[in-house]
């Protein structure tokens, strides 16, 4: 049976990567060498583009490829109220190559709301195809998860009860005006959980004072708080990853100690799941996927330009579906193929075959 609602049979996790055009535009605007404004042209024009890419391939959930953003996360967070970036040394290591050294703190209370300017990403999306649209946001235990009490400074939050509180409230008014906007399919792009499943984070967690086996109940309070005011035709999915930054990752480690709170104590209707490498473990803990929730396979990897074969896809699937009915199952790469603006390491036209293959192995298995 095909999906008529999200998330769909063949989807996609959000990121694409970014044109030559829209690259060369962002790298002037950074240099002094044009203004917001024709930086804000290109965009829309590269968006406009990509928008009807997705739509000629089949999705049917379509996104900015997150063109507008140079990070998957920070971009959002910074923006919220009582939140600051700066410059400083990363704590959570990718295998190689590092991102530019872009880091989070509180700087005021929490809990505020001035409109976020994503509001408008997405309403240029909306009015910009007739697929559904869909908004990427990160969790908010991505505040957290990196900095611990390095980012809450005890002078502002005496008690971490207070700052998990006023951040989730911070991100219920964040998502209540997208769904005021007219968004009706919202990720929260959740990468700490899984980070929660490699002993050697776990251990960097412990080492700073923070409890790996309490932070996963602590997480999800926090997010069922954030979704805890949404419409009722509203679906919020829940993207996990281990890292991916220039085909890079930073953990390893199956979802089993965090399957139990992940599927039935996080109140979002679908989970994007990394399923392409051995990092990632097993389907067992698919087990513990209630009825009335979907998950998406992560079976297409972004960080090669290598086309997998449909038969190998078809067979992880049927794999995948002996602790999980097929009827809950659905298809997508295991990330987006840009989480940072200077992409993973393939071609673009390698990235297109890739979503176009699962649109057709979406329609093979499920109709």
């Amino acid at each position: 049976m095909p999906h008529i609602k999200p998330p769909f049979r063949a989807d996609h996790v959000g990121s694409l990567l970014r044109p030559a055009a829209l690259k060369d535009a962002r790298a002037k605007r950074e240099a002094g060498e044009i203004t917001a404004e024709a930086l804000r042209e290109t965009e829309d024009r590269e968006i406009k583009a990509v928008i009807a890419k997705q739509e000629s391939i089949g999705l049917k959930s379509i996104t900015d490829g997150e063109f507008r953003r140079a990070f998957w996360q920070i971009d959002f967070l910074e923006r919220l109220d009582g939140v600051e970036s700066y410059l400083g040394e990363r704590k959570v290591k990718f295998q190689g190559v590092q991102p530019k050294p872009v880091l989070l703190r509180v700087k005021d209370r929490l809990g505020g709301y001035t409109p976020h300017p994503m509001i408008e990403h997405f309403k240029f999306v909306q009015a910009n195809t007739k697929a559904t649209p869909k908004m990427t946001i990160p969790s908010p235990s991505s505040l957290h998860f990196r900095y611990g009490r390095q980012a809450v400074p005890e002078s502002i939050y005496p008690s971490m009860d207070d700052f998990y509180r006023d951040l989730g409230e911070s991100y219920k008014k964040a998502i209540g005006a997208f769904a005021q906007a007219g968004c009706r399919y919202l990720q929260l792009d959740e990468v700490n959980l899984a980070y929660l499943c490699d002993p050697d984070l776990r251990d960097q967690v412990r080492a700073r004072g923070d409890d790996p086996d309490t932070l996963p109940a602590t997480y999800a309070k926090l997010i069922n708080a954030a979704i805890s005011d949404i419409p009722s035709d509203m679906t919020i999915s829940m993207h996990l990853c281990r890292g991916n930054f220039r085909s890079t990752f930073v953990a390893a480690g199956g979802y089993e100690p965090i399957a139990e709170t992940l599927f039935n104590d996080i109140n979002v209707h679908a989970y994007f799941m990394e399923y392409d490498s051995e990092r990632a473990g097993g389907f067992e803990p698919l087990r513990f996927v209630p009825k009335d929730k979907t998950v998406v396979l992560g079976l297409v990897t972004s960080k090669s330009g290598t086309l997998e074969s449909k038969d190998h896809i078809k067979r992880r699937i049927d794999e995948a579906s002996k602790f999980i009915d097929v009827d809950q199952l659905c298809l997508s790469p295991q990330c987006g193929f840009a989480s940072t603006e200077e992409g993973n390491a393939l071609a673009e036209d390698e990235q297109w075959a890739k979503l176009r293959m699962i649109v057709e192995i979406a329609e093979e298995v499920w109709g």
